[in-house]
């Protein structure tokens, strides 16, 4: 769900003056394609955004969200049974999903609840919601939801980038793409341009002053490119003085050795300079800035993964 959500949100803002609805996994056993949460958001057109199942069921969900935009009565689906049925119910991975499918609106899924999932999530604030699966009807999570079915929305994830070169070009694109907002970091102003990085956030204020104001929190990543120590440094104390769920720093093994040293000679302890991923990323046998800035993101990803509730 969280790869989907902003790109859900976006386009209910730019479909609201159409008739809606929102499909929703709600129960997943076993094998299941996609994880309970995951959204389907679908015009009166037929147009959708998002997956509650990977491709295995979706024109099913059409089929039903036809229905429901016309009635304006939720409908509650389930697919899968076991391996050997699987097929025929359109889940070859031999799992189970329960789907309910609302029409947005008040009498499903208010449509201003997109908006306040979305500023909770921009604000680095977790919101709840509840359905009730007798009515189809979703609020806010309140303390009386036992009998309802809750649905989280973590706060967005956000990657500051420190070092306006090649592989940052890659890596932002790879994470915007992923949903985690990429922020580019980098007061040389000939480095951070938006021919170089038109689609996303630039800072140029020195790295540390620019950590510290983006507030890094566990949905936080920091990755350090400069190759400048003048630069990566003191953008790395300002990290490791953070609660960043990811913290990395490119540059080989001999220079990260030397990048530690002085780290250590700046008073941090062999405990929190552990926290740093250095050198960067997964051990993929990268070449060429693309492919090193996917074996960042990968190990972004699996940070952000082991870190979960």
């Amino acid at each position: 769900m969280k790869g989907e959500i902003n790109r859900i949100v976006a386009r209910q803002r730019e479909w609201r003056e159409a008739r809606l609805a929102v499909a929703t996994v709600i129960r997943t056993w076993g094998s299941a394609p996609r994880p309970a949460g995951s959204h389907m958001l679908i015009h009166e057109d037929g147009r959708f955004e998002g997956s509650v199942s990977g491709g295995c069921v979706e024109g099913e969900i059409l089929h039903a969200a036809a229905e429901v935009i016309a009635d304006g009565r939720f409908r509650r689906l389930r697919f899968g049974v076991e391996d050997t049925t699987a097929w025929r119910a359109g889940l070859p991975c031999g799992g189970e999903i329960e789907i309910l499918v609302q029409p947005v609106g008040p009498s499903g899924f208010p449509p201003e609840l997109f908006a306040r999932i979305d500023t909770a999530r921009r604000n680095g604030e977790t919101l709840s919601t509840a359905t009730d699966l007798e009515t189809g009807i979703t609020r806010p999570a309140g303390p009386d939801t036992d009998t309802l079915s809750i649905n989280r929305y973590e706060p967005q994830r956000k990657l500051l980038i420190v070092g306006a070169v090649q592989i940052a070009q890659s890596l932002a694109r790879i994470a915007a793409e992923i949903d985690i907002a990429p922020i580019v970091i980098d007061p040389r102003g000939a480095f951070l341009t938006a021919d170089r990085f038109p689609d996303c956030e630039r800072d140029a204020r020195w790295p540390d002053e620019a950590i510290m104001a983006h507030e890094p929190n566990a949905h936080t990543a920091i990755v350090v490119l400069s190759h400048d120590p003048k630069i990566d440094d003191p953008a790395l104390a300002a990290a490791l003085d953070s609660p960043a769920g990811y913290i990395a720093a490119l540059g080989s093994r001999k220079s990260h050795a030397a990048r530690l040293e002085r780290l250590r000679a700046a008073g941090f302890a062999d405990e929190a300079l552990a926290r740093i991923d250095g050198p960067a990323g997964l051990d993929i046998g990268s070449v060429g800035p693309a492919e090193i800035a996917l074996s960042i993101a990968a190990a972004m990803v699996a940070a952000f993964a082991q870190n979960a509730p």
